[in-house]
């Protein structure tokens, strides 16, 4: 089969295998079977005649000659969506700028931002989703995000291995803060001793996986003890607040910590720095995401406060 013949079914299932790094969450996705999205690769790389798609244990990567069609790929699935909108009358989505971000950043950052941008740019549109950091530098590789907030923890490491590099700016640099209750005798001070943290319970992330001890303190000499564990900031915050234990938070978080909680720094001990970076493919930006990534990096500079609350 010719290259020419590829199917935009296949286009978008391989858009969707490379955004999501494995077939069974692609096929989750769009609500395929994994062995239809099993098919759907497979042609697109008998036209292609070369794979485009690295199988790893861990997931998949895009291959050279992946990172070529997804360029393209992106173009025609987007033109096609613009052309499908257009015969149905809807207006055309002149300045729209698809912006992704890591959770915390959510939280107080990004709504900071984007009324910003309405009062600024009321023209501007800016579509957004929350994901964890390796979910979106996949969408950034494959086409489906123009810029994404990133967290980065030392060593700073580029956020993946791909070439060519993401284009990378550190919007602010801060040490990881504690979440305590208002209560809890850690909170009469302004901040916490490090020495401190040995015995404390402790609100964690997830259940499983690699972000299973988020929300411990990074340099705890101990097997923590965990009581709860849970994904969303506003849970976790909420934890503190009812005096089940602490958690570990972003400076930027201290705006949004609820009443009955106490964002503290931790001293006496190696500073666990956290680093906001705004992310995009290396290609020039268009007039639009130019402006989002001003808001953005303004209301990053905001946030620069004081921690403690």
């Amino acid at each position: 089969m010719d290259f020419t013949d590829v199917s935009l079914t296949a286009l978008r299932v391989f858009r969707a295998v490379a955004e999501q790094g494995t077939f069974t969450a692609a096929a989750a996705s769009l609500g395929y079977t994994q062995s239809a999205v099993s098919r759907q690769i497979a042609a697109i790389e008998r036209a292609a005649g070369a794979e485009l798609l690295e199988r790893r244990r861990e997931g998949v990567r895009l291959t050279a000659a992946g990172r070529l069609v997804m360029r393209r790929a992106t173009v025609v699935l987007d033109e096609i969506d613009t052309a499908a909108r257009e015969l149905s009358g809807l207006p055309e989505r002149a300045g729209t700028v698809r912006l992704g971000w890591f959770p915390s950043a959510g939280a107080v950052l990004v709504p900071h931002a984007l009324a910003a941008l309405r009062r600024t740019d009321p023209g501007l549109r800016v579509v957004g989703r929350e994901g964890g950091t390796p979910a979106l530098v996949r969408a950034l590789r494959a086409g489906s995000l123009d810029l994404a907030l990133l967290a980065s923890a030392p060593p700073f490491r580029p956020p993946d291995a791909e070439s060519p590099a993401l284009a990378l700016e550190t919007l602010t640099e801060r040490a990881l803060c504690l979440a305590v209750p208002a209560t809890h005798p850690l909170a009469r001070g302004d901040f916490v001793d490090v020495a401190d943290l040995r015995g404390q319970t402790w609100i964690a992330g997830s259940a499983s996986g690699e972000d299973r001890l988020m929300g411990v303190w990074p340099g705890l000499d101990e097997r923590p003890e965990i009581a709860h564990t849970a994904r969303d900031w506003l849970v976790k915050l909420q934890l503190v607040a009812a005096g089940c234990g602490l958690t570990t938070v972003p400076a930027a978080l201290a705006a949004a910590a609820p009443e009955g909680v106490r964002i503290l720094p931790v001293r006496g001990g190696p500073q666990e720095q956290r680093r906001l970076l705004l992310a995009r493919l290396p290609q020039t930006p268009t007039e639009s995401m130019t402006r989002v990534a001003a808001a953005l990096r303004a209301a990053a500079l905001a946030s620069e406060r004081p921690t403690t609350s």
